[in-house]
């Protein structure tokens, strides 16, 4: 008799897991794909209509989904269709690179529901990087006047060699006795992930974007580096050891400029924007006539958004500046398409705002750098989310990993 209860303890506590697992499933496709039908989800999760429904419906009872009204008819009966519940599930969203830091929250819609904000954060050689990150999202949580009890999880993407898996950023944000995840985690009482910022571009093209249901893609960030996140087989590609996409690293250059990394002749000598800037300022300092010479009284990073402004405006100049940029994107474009042969190549990033500017010059290294038979075939496209792509991908890092949190607000949310 005592054997017989524990048994039928333990097949119902297996029913559970089963269950919350495939509400997590179910979780991830609805925030993904915003309004589904049971066929959609079933055909999705790979389980059966009538198991669907009934998961569905305890989801409902929980407050996690709603009923979304029926889809337009296409000749039958028209199915009827699912999403999430708003303002029961949120999400603390963190864009960084190496001079800003960039927090949001977003809902279970995919929506902001508080104003971004902006703070000057300088990563490098900073002993106080992490302290004030903390202090920054803590305060905009407490501001939000959203229960901490609701928000499932802190996404947070930021430039370096950074381990997903060990939770630990190898270029920037050193930690000693514990991970970089851990202790912003335990610090916000809060699930923590990090990813690189360009591998977050990536996955906000491949759920939302241009990548959307592409095999294979490659989004290039094009910020004050140059970053790249891979899309191989419909899924996020990051190596072996989760550092693939240092694209700006590729040596293309013929110059003798000293890159970040401690190597020359790197792409980034030429493509990225603070690189774009500091030829900016020397050779306004110079004599160069342009309408740029406020910029002189600008930093690099200030510079950059100046001339991009300028660039867009029509100022020959500064047109020039990205045409060149542009050139020697194209050199390193074309050595990615002999080698990945891609369905599509995003411009994504800050730099999408130029991106109208870039692409008739990559394609024209293309024509003399790339064999025509691969990159005809090729589409260079421009991020239309462009600079929120980095901030849409952290919140979407957190749904990806909604089965490793094992805090209460998700616990909460699931049982």
């Amino acid at each position: 008799m005592f054997t017989a209860v524990i048994s039928i303890r333990w097949e119902h506590l297996l029913k559970k897991i089963k269950n919350n697992n495939l509400k997590n499933k179910i979780l991830k496709q609805l925030f993904f794909n915003q309004s589904l039908s049971c066929l959609d989800l079933s055909e999705q999760v790979n389980k059966s209509i009538p198991f669907v429904t009934k998961v569905i419906n305890e989801m409902i009872e929980e407050n996690i989904v709603i009923e979304d009204g029926y889809a337009p008819s296409s000749g039958g009966r028209r199915p009827l269709m699912y999403s999430l519940k708003p303002n029961e599930m949120f999400i603390v969203s963190v864009a960084m690179d190496q001079l800003t830091t960039r927090i949001t929250i977003i809902d279970s819609l995919n929506n902001y529901v508080k104003p971004l904000e902006t703070y000057e954060l300088l990563l490098k050689d900073n002993d106080n990087a992490i302290p004030q990150l903390i202090e920054y999202i803590k305060d905009y949580i407490q501001r939000s006047g959203i229960p901490e009890k609701k928000i499932i999880g802190v996404g947070i993407g930021m430039p370096g060699f950074i381990d997903t898996e060990k939770g630990v950023n190898y270029t920037f944000l050193p930690t000693s006795d514990k991970s970089l995840q851990e202790q912003l985690s335990e610090a916000l009482s809060l699930p923590v992930f990090i990813d690189n910022d360009s591998s977050l571009i990536a996955l906000a093209e491949l759920k939302f974007g241009m990548a959307k249901s592409k095999q294979t893609a490659l989004v290039i960030n094009m910020s004050w580096g140059v970053g790249l996140g891979m899309i191989l087989n419909g899924e996020l590609f990051r190596g072996h050891t989760g550092f693939a996409g240092e694209f700006s690293h590729i040596p293309t250059s013929e110059n003798d400029t000293l890159c970040s990394c401690g190597k020359r002749g790197c792409l980034e000598t030429e493509a990225s924007l603070l690189l774009v800037a500091q030829k900016a300022l020397d050779e306004v300092k110079s004599g160069t006539v342009t309408s740029l010479s406020t910029i002189l009284e600008m930093s690099p990073k200030n510079a950059a958004k100046a001339i991009m402004e300028a660039a867009n405006k029509g100022d020959q100049y500064a047109v020039e500046l990205f045409l060149n940029v542009g050139y020697a994107l194209g050199k390193g474009v074309a050595i990615l398409i002999h080698i990945i042969n891609p369905e599509v190549i995003i411009i994504s990033g800050r730099g999408a705002e130029i991106g109208k500017i870039l692409l008739p010059s990559i394609q024209q290294a293309l024509h003399k750098y790339a064999i025509p038979r691969l990159a005809d075939s090729t589409a260079l496209s421009i991020s239309s989310m462009g600079f929120d792509a980095e901030i849409i991908g952290a919140a979407a890092l957190v749904i990806e990993n909604l089965d490793k949190a094992t805090s209460e607000p998700v616990q909460e949310l699931m049982d």
